[in-house]
């Protein structure tokens, strides 16, 4: 299945406009191609026409087997209706096709029924098929009744075939354009090269994507893994009936900053390592409708670039604070002020959701429910990144996601109640004071799920946005990354007749945490509260809400993307500029809260430092206007320090001079 949305192609264009090339390079990548030739042999003496097929010939790889349909018109709809869904079919050309059909030899014969025949047998073919015809409508009429004859039915094999197929393309003096659907948003390698080759110094020009070539498994081998293959328990679905007064949302966990506990020997939950959890809210019925074209919020136009301006009036040696200017510009704009605040209350929202299928092998049974009790309790990257943050901790359970390479991954009313969910917890959150939220996740398979969001949303393809597997040795596991793949495949194929507005987006490839986190993305931008994301499953909620309200990517920050490339495609599309290249792999959620601490710190910075002396600033020796010289630190007296939770596994009081809060 192509990413770029399309399955069967129709290539139009004139006479050495260089269709044919183009055509063949869409399948270079196929690791068989079956190319039907539908031209006659022609006369033995034309030797220009037998010039022209030797060229054709020529290029086909050594690998593409080639099959004649000249001798019966018909054949060609048998080999397309006949061809599996592994297998590549290139036609060349329908001209020919037709030529054969009005062929006096074949006569009489109803060339207006085998057309609709052809046309059925694209529109249900299972096979990856692209097909080049002539285009004749801009010729002048034909001055011979067999030249009209020729044209009117190659003008209506090419309608029909054109309806029938996912896209169209016209090539004209060998440039493409893309009549159905819009054209791809990037290229792949020039027309001439093939797998066993190089380019050829007349290629093409660069045109769609190439097809997708991971195995795909067999429907009796299919055996889930990872999560889908043991849990421990389900995850629980997200309530439907949203309005009740009675549904209560996850507790919210404080953790505390301690001292580093000696090594622990168990994931199960411990004891002293939260402070007492927050109360949740009661949720308010509302009548809260989710659609496409929501007017939301955006953030202020003008103190963003005043606050930016003012960095260099200030008291900074050197260049000051090079691209943290942008985390100064963004926290201006989302808080309304040219002198923002760093963020003083923060909440992560970890949600924890599985995938069953392709897309989650090689991912171990009953990670993501470990990952997230540990959090619970305290452990791990996440949670302990959390207390050094002083951020609150909520989590969360989507509903489990189905095989999407089988069926749609969530019901339209659970993704409806997944995104009526993910608004209220946002704003639970706004309404406790909270600044800044940052997204996180953990489940089987949702990073290849988020490349199936990126697939229908922004035209990638898997290969290219799936990260490498990691095994709980630390070793690549290639075979279970060509399974994902080839799941995300399928399942592009299985819809690619689907609507690619967003809900139908979420519940055909996304499921249950992409919709809740779209649903946070949403109801944090209609409270104004900034998002900190980070890793696939938030990214590619922050493209789905697109068709929902554009101006959710305005209040969302991305500090890294973590060296996984399907975010940094997200990234590109969005237009967010990554702040950070640390390159780390903690878990979704806490690569942004390790980075937290230097957002903050030029948030510090832009907030407190005075001007430039040079600027009306204090001076060295001067008074700074407040009885001190500019001489003295602006230091405050150190807290004293009180009691605090033990830590995990010790009886050690929190040490003096670190918050407890």
């Amino acid at each position: 299945m192509s990413v770029d949305g399309w399955h069967t192609l129709l290539v139009l264009g004139g006479i050495r406009s260089g269709k044919s090339e183009i055509a063949e390079s869409l399948v270079a990548d196929a690791p068989t191609v079956r190319y039907v030739a539908t031209a006659p042999a022609g006369d033995p003496e034309d030797t220009e026409w037998a010039a022209r097929l030797a060229t054709h010939r020529a290029r086909r790889p050594g690998s593409w087997t080639t099959e004649e349909t000249a001798a019966n018109p018909g054949r060609l709809v048998e080999v397309i209706a006949a061809a599996g869904p592994n297998e590549t079919l290139l036609v060349d050309d329908l001209g020919g096709w037709v030529t054969v059909l009005l062929d006096p030899a074949h006569q009489p014969a109803d060339d207006t029924a085998t057309i609709a025949e052809l046309a059925a047998a694209v529109r249900s073919s299972t096979a990856r098929l692209v097909l080049v015809s002539p285009e004749v409508g801009l010729s002048l009429v034909p001055t011979t009744p067999l030249g009209r004859a020729f044209t009117d039915a190659l003008g209506a094999a090419n309608r029909a075939v054109a309806d029938a197929c996912d896209a169209v393309a016209l090539v004209v003096a060998g440039q493409t354009t893309w009549l159905k659907p819009a054209a791809p948003a990037h290229t792949v390698p020039p027309a001439g090269t093939s797998p066993e080759a190089g380019p050829s110094r007349d290629a093409a020009p660069q045109v769609a994507t190439s097809w997708a070539t991971a195995p795909r498994p067999a429907p009796d081998q299919a055996a889930p893994t990872g999560a889908a293959a043991s849990r421990t328990a389900p995850a629980q679905a997200v309530p439907a009936d949203l309005g009740a007064g009675d549904v209560t949302l996850p507790e919210v966990l404080t953790p505390a900053a301690a001292p580093l506990p000696a090594p622990a020997t168990s994931d199960e939950p411990g004891t002293g390592d939260w402070a007492a959890p927050t109360m949740a809210l009661p949720m308010i019925a509302t009548g809260l409708v989710i659609q496409p074209g929501m007017e939301l919020p955006m953030p202020d136009d003008y103190t963003g670039p005043q606050a930016v301006d003012r960095l260099a009036t200030l008291d900074l040696p050197g260049a000051g604070l090079g691209v943290l200017e942008q985390v100064v510009g963004f926290a201006a704009a989302t808080q309304g002020t040219s002198m923002p605040r760093p963020w003083d209350s923060v909440r992560v929202l970890l949600i924890q959701g599985d995938h069953e299928g392709g897309v989650s092998a090689g991912a171990a049974a009953g990670e993501s429910a470990r990952r997230a009790r540990q959090a619970r309790a305290g452990r791990g990257a996440l949670a302990r990144l959390a207390a050094e943050n002083r951020a609150d901790l909520q989590i969360v359970e989507a509903p489990t996601s189905a095989p999407i390479e089988d069926r749609p991954a969530l019901p339209g009313d659970e993704v409806e109640a997944a995104l009526r969910y993910g608004w209220r917890l946002a704003e639970q959150a706004a309404d406790a004071g909270v600044q800044l939220l940052v997204l996180a996740a953990c489940g089987a398979g949702a990073e290849a799920a988020a490349a199936a969001v990126l697939a229908a949303t922004a035209g990638a393809e898997p290969p290219t946005v799936l990260g490498r597997v990691i095994t709980e040795q630390g070793e690549i596991d290639d075979t279970a990354w060509m399974v994902r793949c080839a799941a995300v495949r399928d399942a592009l194929h299985r819809t690619r007749r689907s609507s690619r507005e967003a809900k139908d987006i979420l519940a055909e490839l996304g499921g249950g945490d992409i919709a809740l986190a779209t649903g946070v993305l949403l109801g944090a931008t209609a409270r104004k509260v900034p998002v900190l994301l980070d890793g696939p499953v938030g990214t590619a909620a922050a493209m789905v809400s697109r068709d929902l309200a554009g101006q959710a990517r305005h209040w969302c920050l991305l500090p890294d993307h973590g060296g996984r490339p399907g975010v940094r495609l997200a990234a590109d599309v969005l237009g967010l500029t990554p702040l950070v290249d640390l390159r780390l792999d903690l878990g979704e959620g806490a690569t942004a809260l390790a980075a937290l601490p230097l957002l903050r710190s030029a948030l510090t910075l832009a907030a407190t430092l005075p001007a430039h002396p040079s600027l009306g600033g204090p001076d060295d020796d001067g008074d700074t206007g407040d009885g001190r010289t500019g001489d003295e630190p602006d230091f405050a007296e150190p807290e004293p320090a009180g009691p605090g939770p033990t830590t995990i596994g010790s009886d050690e009081p929190v040490s003096p001079g670190r918050r407890a809060d």
